[in-house]
């Protein structure tokens, strides 16, 4: 079995979807599967990960809006069939399973794919973010948004694709019933590199240095927010936070970077000594040791799609503060977690609620490091392995059943040629097949 899968949100800051897809083609080999990854680059260029795996970069422009840092491969690379790079790799390749995680340009290789012959590769949508929010934060379009996405969605995106997988419920949620295209919609939740994040990395002397270094004061807390700095993240409640935790003389580590941070800066001028922005951590492993060190994690976004962070805050030993809707709540819990209202008065109230209670807190705590067990990244991916083969077998038996009964029909009608003067025989109507989406 061969996948191949094709996103837009892969550069180096990005979160999520590149984590996951890194997760895939690590565990490529120990699961047996060629696993191929299609992305966005500077220049044209090819690297072998392993012996199954392989990453294709594909030169492309920078993004026209939100953020020119990222780049885009456009549709125009790939709408005349069989012309440029992204179809060389196809032929080449000849996968089994496609896989599109972009609902804005890449999505229509589907479209064109699925106009092919019927002996193309089962096309599947992966949703990792929901597009109403996407719009909200950035078209700042409200109700009007909200009914283009539900539109764009139903009419536009979903007929591209044979399935789809949503990374929570809240994601898959937004995807419409289309009945000329019913849809087949599976959850699979994301991972936590439980090797990399684990209270193992803890280390009382470079705890107590970043302490010194920050100039937190002893018995007063030290949060962490990692994630991107932008709108659809609402870290524009981070200052307002800050402010409501002055009592406890609380300090922020804002490991992230985006098109918020200088508003951001601005905004914690007057409080400057407690805030501090670290930047976009690229490597995974300082990230991890700045979870052991901080005292509580912080996540502010209500309409988190799932949320890596904070499961990884959880694998750390680190308690989390995070909001009682979204992605989030797939693992997180009042039993592992303190959730609350994603405004700076919730999200500080439990912040008080959970720095006031150092028993609660520790059984939270020990909680949240059996539920980031259940996320370990060779489960989860294992799990996608599994479904994209059901997926394959099922399209290959739908295939089959299908030119079955093609051919019994071709049969039939030649025989009811042949023998149109013979009495009637009792035609086998062919064997019994799965339905196809």
């Amino acid at each position: 079995m061969k996948t191949l899968h094709l996103t837009n949100a892969y550069h180096a800051t990005s979160g999520g979807i590149r984590t996951f897809y890194e997760a895939l083609l690590r565990d490529a080999e120990p699961h047996g599967r060629h696993v191929r990854l299609v992305v966005p680059g500077p220049r044209d260029h090819v690297e072998d990960v392993s012996p199954y795996a392989r990453i294709y970069t594909i030169a492309a422009p920078a993004s026209p809006f939100v953020d020119r840092r990222y780049r885009l491969i456009l549709p125009h690379r790939f709408l005349l069939p069989e012309r440029g790079p992204l179809w060389k790799i196809l032929r080449d390749e000849q996968p089994d399973l496609i896989e599109v995680c972009d609902k804005y340009a890449l999505c229509y290789l589907a479209g064109v794919l699925r106009k092919r012959s019927e002996r193309r590769p089962v096309l599947v949508g992966l949703t990792c973010e929901r597009m109403d929010d996407g719009l909200r934060a950035f078209a700042r379009g409200g109700r009007l948004a909200a009914r283009f996405a539900r539109w764009y969605l139903k009419s536009v995106y979903v007929p591209q694709l044979d399935v789809h997988i949503a990374n929570s419920r809240y994601t898959a949620s937004e995807l419409p019933y289309n009945p000329r295209y019913p849809r087949r919609v599976y959850v699979r939740p994301m991972g936590v590199d439980t090797t990399v994040f684990t209270p193992a990395r803890r280390s009382h002397y470079r705890r107590a240095a970043l302490h010194a270094r920050l100039g937190v004061r002893l018995g007063a807390p030290l949060l962490l927010y990692a994630g991107r700095l932008s709108g659809e993240k609402n870290v524009d409640v981070l200052p307002a936070l800050v402010e409501r935790l002055t009592p406890l003389d609380a300090h922020l580590v804002i490991a992230g970077d985006g098109p918020s941070r200088s508003d951001l800066e601005q905004r914690t001028a007057r409080f400057r000594d407690r805030v501090h922005f670290h930047g976009h951590l690229a490597d995974r492993t300082v990230l991890a040791d700045l979870m052991t060190d901080a005292d509580l994690f912080v996540h502010p976004n209500p309409r988190e799609p799932f949320g890596i962070a904070p499961l990884e805050a959880m694998a750390s030993g680190l308690p989390v503060v995070a909001p009682d809707r979204g992605g989030v709540t797939t693992y997180a819990t009042a039993a592992n977690a303190w959730l609350a209202p994603a405004t700076a008065e919730g999200l500080g109230d439990a912040a008080l609620a959970a720095w006031g209670n150092p028993v609660e807190r520790e059984r939270r705590r020990l909680r949240a490091l059996d539920t980031a067990v259940a996320y370990q990244w060779p489960l989860v991916t294992g799990a996608f392995f599994d479904l994209y083969d059901d997926l394959i077998a099922s399209r290959a038996a739908a295939r089959s059943w299908r030119e079955s009964r093609e051919s019994t029909d071709e049969s039939d009608r030649r025989g009811a040629l042949r023998g149109a003067d013979r009495p009637a025989a009792a035609w086998s109507a062919g064997p019994a097949g799965p339905a196809e989406s």
